[in-house]
């Protein structure tokens, strides 16, 4: 059945009289004002209403993707159909953009963001929008920068009298009122709190490092702690957790995720890493919360820099940790390492979902944990016991000089990994003749032989890829049954090594070349071509395009996808500017305009050339299908349930290559009567799955792709479904839609 739009909102000025916008936005302010009144405060976390909404990211602390509403079940998904959309408006045609947020549902309104970072709230049964708030307003530069924001945090206080909307935007996190989008003047600075706070590097605050947040924080109380996304270069931030007053926007803990002198974890670094070589061990997918037990579970990704760790020799506590922290004191509960002295960007990709398992008819509260490289860590939430075997495998010693890998990784035993482990000749696509044996070619350039086979200059087969196996939109979990839903990639990539030759060059030119290799090449391209998905574009041929004022401008403030790069030293900037310019004449840069840094970092021998998908001529995975998985996954039992090929490609198909599965990006929503919704695939549909079996009960095709996590909730006794529609990811159409679904009156 096509669907039918019941309810259509743009933002239209030539549509709409100054006037009807005033009297439209009275009226539903008005409506907003009586429906917060209506409301119990102990509901806002626990009551039936809550289980009504979707008021935290992800659906709630733990992490479930679970919602509880019974309305729309198997015998009647096929009826639903559009009931209304939304159109942002900030996107301009044919500009780069993309959302991946899960929009929260309270109070009968929703708050979402669109892909210039603008947060709104919606009449949630209509879509009408209530209120926008511009964090970039006055910033023509900054306007420009594409978010990537994930979520926003909703809170209030004990009477429900003080509600607000926290979020992230640039280098600030920023509080509006819930009811007006109005900023706070007592948060932080006017209304804004800074992201660096808390961080340091080289015993200075980090000052002009790149310092981010891409996914909402978690609330205890009235904290709400964050994780940040920072540089994976050689220089970068340290990624410690902290926990910020809600009201005042003030730092009130610090876990130092790089640990210092006398604290625990210190010996896993060379002596005084800290404030000299190392950065990141950042956790930015997000985070969950067991409320009663005071216990917040942080994921943490890799140390800087990603693919070359020779200045950081050991395991690198807390990096690719899985941390339980005390949410009131940021004290160190316990933590597991998955991946020791990481130089594959194995970053842990997504919150731990937290969950009770039966084993031994005993029942045990447990966090389980899924990684890029398609495993599943499962441990007793008090005490961090595996509650699986986990084995200590031993890997290959590394040939790039200065490098020293670990010696072993851990692996659990059971569940078995949910993507495949190895790529090997026989796995080769089959699609065709010429992709087959252009294929086999190039695999047998490089070294692949499964996981943790160390970076090379010969070049290395990451496979899983380095957007997993599992990604950032994670696991849902039913909390009824133990049994856990996770989409996963099966995408090859090639990671390649290559010398810096130039450091000791004193020509600007050569200095530039270094500055690119260590900062632009992971984007651009070793050879400045641009990425394979479009989203970074050619810096060949720069000079007959832009000037360099347009270029250093870019470069200091970011643009689109690119951030902020102002961190650079100014002599850096020269320096690169001379190299894009390919000014191999360039004048040496003044020293009388050095100015002072503490953001100087050793230089890396080796760099990589970038990241590349192993494709076949025709763009598809050069490995046979499935490129993309639906799998379902009995925790109580450690044994995988089924596991189907998520998304088509209708190319493919009317040639008689059906259900290859498709890369895909955002997670899924698990519901009480047996339904699994999921969007996610680079086919941009929006598809029901039967939990039980895996089949396909209903698909629809989305305006663009929905790269993002749906939320479900319910509204004057109708219950919705309601996806980001942002595309944008896997060279697919950017848009800016948000699409809720319902079924009929």
């Amino acid at each position: 059945m096509a669907p039918q739009t019941v309810h259509r909102v743009q933002r239209n000025s030539r549509r709409l009289s100054f006037s009807h916008k005033i009297v439209s936005w009275f009226v539903a302010s008005l409506l907003l004002s009586m429906t917060f009144a209506c409301q119990q405060s102990e509901h806002w976390m626990h009551g039936e209403a809550a289980k009504k909404e979707w008021r935290v990211y992800l659906g709630d602390q733990a992490s479930t993707h679970f919602s509880p509403l019974t309305q729309i079940n198997k015998e009647n998904v096929t009826q639903l159909q559009v009931a209304w959309t939304y159109r942002t408006g900030d996107l301009p045609e044919g500009e780069y953009g993309e959302m991946q947020t899960n929009p929260l549902i309270v109070n009968g309104v929703l708050y979402g963001s669109t892909p210039r970072t603008k947060i709104f709230a919606l009449n949630a049964g209509t879509g009408a929008e209530v209120w926008r708030f511009d964090p970039f307003a006055g910033d023509a530069q900054a306007a420009n920068t594409q978010g990537r924001l994930r979520g926003v945090t909703y809170w209030q206080d004990d009477a429900g009298k003080d509600q607000r909307i926290l979020f992230t935007a640039g280098a600030h996190m920023f509080a509006v009122e819930a009811l007006t989008g109005k900023l706070i003047t007592s948060f932080g600075d006017s209304g804004r709190a800074r992201l660096d706070q808390g961080l340091e590097i080289r015993g200075e605050v980090a000052g002009d490092l790149f310092v981010i947040s891409t996914t909402p924080g978690i609330i205890y109380k009235d904290l709400i702690i964050f994780g940040t996304r920072l540089s994976e270069g050689p220089v970068s931030a340290p990624g410690h957790i902290r926990a910020f007053d809600v009201r005042t926007g003030k730092v009130r803990w610090v876990f130092r995720t790089i640990p210092q002198p006398g604290e625990f974890g210190y010996d896993t670094w060379p002596p005084d890493a800290w404030k000299t070589t190392a950065g990141a061990a950042n956790s930015w997918s997000g985070m969950s919360l067991d409320h009663q037990r005071g216990l917040v579970f942080i994921p943490t990704g890799s140390a800087a820099y990603d693919f070359y760790g020779g200045n950081r020799k050991g395991e690198n506590l807390f990096a690719n940790c899985l941390l339980a922290l005390n949410a009131e004191t940021g004290v160190r509960v316990w933590h597991y390492q998955t991946v020791h002295h990481d130089v594959w960007d194995r970053d842990l990709p997504a919150p731990p979902n937290l969950i009770t398992v039966e084993r031994d008819g005993k029942k045990i509260d447990a966090v389980a944990q899924v990684t890029k490289s398609g495993f599943v860590f499962v441990f007793n939430r008090e005490t961090g016991e595996p509650l699986f075997p986990i084995a200590e495998k031993p890997y290959p010693a590394s040939d790039l000089e200065g490098e020293e890998t670990w010696p072993t990784q851990p692996l659990p035993l059971k569940p078995p990994p949910f993507a495949r482990q190895i790529f090997q000749e026989e796995d080769v696509t089959n699609t065709s003749p010429e992709a087959r044996e252009a294929a086999l070619a190039r695999l047998r350039e490089v070294r692949s032989a499964g996981q943790f086979i160390p970076p090379s200059k010969q070049g290395t087969m990451i496979f899983p890829g380095f957007d997993g196996g599992a990604e950032w939109g994670g696991a849902g979990i039913d909390p009824r049954t133990g049994i856990m839903y996770v989409n996963s990639n099966e995408m090859p990539w090639i990671l390649t090594m290559i010398d810096i030759e130039l450091a000791q060059s004193e020509n600007p030119y050569d200095r530039g070349q270094v500055v690119y290799a260590l900062n632009c090449a992971s984007c651009h391209g070793a050879n400045r071509e641009g990425d394979q998905q479009k989203i970074y574009p050619s810096l060949t041929n720069l000079k007959s395009r832009r000037t360099r004022a347009e270029v250093l401008q870019v470069i200091t403030k970011g643009k689109g996808s690119m951030p902020s790069n102002d961190f650079l030293r100014e002599e850096e900037k020269h320096n690169l500017l001379a190299f894009l310019f390919e000014d191999k004449k360039a004048e040496p840069f003044d020293p009388n305009r050095r100015r002072a840094s503490t953001n100087e970092a050793p230089l890396v021998p080796f760099v990589s050339t970038g990241y590349h998908r192993f494709l076949d001529h025709e763009g598809y995975p050069a490995i046979q299908p499935p490129w993309g998985t639906l799998n379902a996954i009995d925790l109580n039992k450690g044994e995988i349930l089924w596991q189907v090929p998520l998304g088509e490609f209708e190319a493919l198909k009317q040639r008689g290559i059906s259900s290859t599965g498709t890369e895909n990006y955002g997670g899924p929503v698990i519901t009480a009567t047996g339904l699994l919704f999921i969007g996610a695939s680079k086919d941009a549909k929006f598809r029901a799955f039967d939990q039980a079996s895996g089949k396909i009960l209903w698909e629809t095709q989305l305006p663009f792709g929905g790269y993002a996590t749906p939320s479900t909730y319910e509204y004057e006794g109708k219950q919705y479904l309601v996806i980001a529609c942002g595309g944008g990811k896997m060279n697919t159409p950017a848009g800016d839609a948000y699409v809720a679904f319902a079924l009929p009156k």
